[in-house]
């Protein structure tokens, strides 16, 4: 696979967005009952959270593994997976 600087800048940006998908879902979580409307997924069962981070999270894994990033940090990605992972569980 052959991808131009463009669009490996588009894809690490859409897997930043992935990530804060994850860490919004979870933080919005762990608010439990102090969850309001203006938290992304206050109105989700826990299930519901669970696969819609299983769905970013399956993203993300997926786009890491391409191997032409270059220079592209990875740090929130990977707390995000890792983070995913473990609410998942």
């Amino acid at each position: 696979m052959s991808r131009t600087a463009e669009e490996i800048a588009q894809a690490h940006s859409a897997c930043l967005d992935g990530a804060n998908t994850i860490n919004v879902v979870i933080a919005t979580h762990n608010l439990g009952d102090d969850a309001t409307n203006e938290n992304y997924g206050h109105d989700m069962t826990h299930d519901e959270k669970k696969a819609r981070v299983e769905r970013s999270v399956g993203y993300l894994k997926y786009q890491k593994a391409l191997t032409d990033w270059g220079s592209e940090s990875f740090t929130v990605i990977d707390k995000a997976i890792t983070d995913a992972d473990a609410f998942t569980g």
